[in-house]
């Protein structure tokens, strides 16, 4: 029988996290100013998907 452990990997969490928090506070800052260009920056929109 094959079985597999898997370990939580905290520092890939933990920099999830942080380009979620870093896009929201980004993203709440242009639409305070009613910044349409908000809807355009795609690292905005998919924090997770894109690179830099």
């Amino acid at each position: 029988m094959i079985t597999a452990t898997t370990r939580p990997d905290f520092a890939s969490l933990a920099g999830k996290a942080r380009a979620l928090a870093e896009a929201h506070a980004e993203h709440s800052v242009l639409a305070r100013r009613s910044d349409p260009t908000r809807w355009r920056k795609a690292a905005l929109l998919w924090p997770l998907f894109t690179k830099g």
